[in-house]
């Protein structure tokens, strides 16, 4: 018996649908975009997610140790985290407008275990072994990641002061990660091939920040959503010099690690534009919400297509003999 194996770097594709969904909801909510596109993004991000979860969680049951092997696993653990990150955000963006309580009551859940686990991955990097090779973009997601989508989730629903102790987690565990992912990214060999998308990853800090940060000011601009938005972008301009890398990449489920990436920085964009109100606002805005969308668009086609050809999912996994059926006739 097989079962068809999940990687954990999948969860990154609801994550993506929900950062483009937010896009929209900014978009929307500065009036350059109707609101119900935004509101049917978060319901397909939450339906993937779901599909996601049961289908890796049907994987992890059937073979034995498999989660405890994906968790410990140096380069592909930390997307594990996306499991209880990506929910938060979308409670806080699809429930919470419309039942206050209940979205509060998910993301304070999700924004709980969002935590734990962050805590759990920071105890198994400084226990078990670790090389620093192994060290990618990826490795923000548990900390940085938890942290700064739990601030804006937080804020969205209302917690003022939770928010802000969720961004001084994400902040501070930036600078710590940011400082040694960077030195590993400089002064050591290139990353793998199939872990150079993670590449991409390396502006969220920045502009998701600058999302949170404009979450707990009210959408008001101050000095140091400039501050972020100086580092922001640095980011961006270092990611067009890896552009004749990424060019040259071949289609994975790991290009979804652009379709985050992206709409942070689309959303970001999208709030200076409204707070700064500059010449051809209203273009320049479509124009940041169009490109972010058709990002996203062209990976998800692409997931389908290569879907449709059986080319998306790695070969089954065998199921040990033990995993077998009590009435399983191949059993001894």
């Amino acid at each position: 018996m097989t079962v068809t194996r999940v990687p954990l770097n999948f969860f990154g594709i609801p994550l993506g649908l929900a950062g483009l969904a937010g896009s929209w909801l900014t978009a929307a909510h500065e009036g350059y975009a109707p609101v119900w596109v935004g509101r049917a993004l978060i319901a397909v991000a939450a339906a993937v997610w779901c599909v996601t979860t049961a289908a890796y969680a049907r994987y992890a049951l059937s073979v034995r140790g498999a989660f405890r092997a994906d968790v410990l696993d140096g380069v592909a653990g930390p997307f594990g985290s996306l499991a209880v990150i990506t929910p938060m955000l979308l409670a806080a963006q699809g429930i919470a407008p419309f039942a206050p309580d209940a979205g509060r009551a998910v993301v304070d859940v999700f924004l709980v275990l969002t935590v734990l686990v962050g805590g759990w991955y920071t105890g198994q990097w400084i226990y078990g072994p670790l090389a620093l090779d192994q060290l990618h973009p990826g490795y923000f997601l548990p900390t940085v990641g938890g942290g700064l989508v739990a601030a804006l989730s937080a804020a969205l629903v209302g917690q003022q002061r939770l928010a802000e102790a969720m961004f001084g987690l994400g902040i501070v565990s930036w600078l710590v990660m940011g400082s040694m992912i960077l030195a590993r990214l400089f002064f050591r060999p290139p990353l793998p091939s199939p872990l150079e998308p993670t590449l991409a990853i390396e502006i969220v800090p920045a502009s998701m920040a600058s999302i949170a940060c404009f979450a707990l000011n009210a959408d008001r601009t101050d000095r140091l959503s400039a501050v972020l938005a100086g580092y922001c972008l640095l980011m961006i301009f270092s990611q067009l010099r890896l552009l004749p890398l990424f060019l040259r990449l071949r289609f994975s489920p790991a290009f979804w690690a652009f379709a985050f990436s992206w709409t942070s920085v689309a959303t970001t964009g999208l709030h200076w534009i409204h707070n700064g109100r500059p010449a051809g606002a209203d273009i320049l805005a479509r124009l940041v919400l169009a490109a972010a969308t058709l990002l996203v668009g062209a990976i998800a086609v692409r997931t389908l297509m290569a879907a449709a050809r059986r080319q998306l999912l790695p070969a089954p996994a065998a199921l040990p003999r033990s995993a077998d059926p009590p009435g399983d006739p191949r059993r001894r």
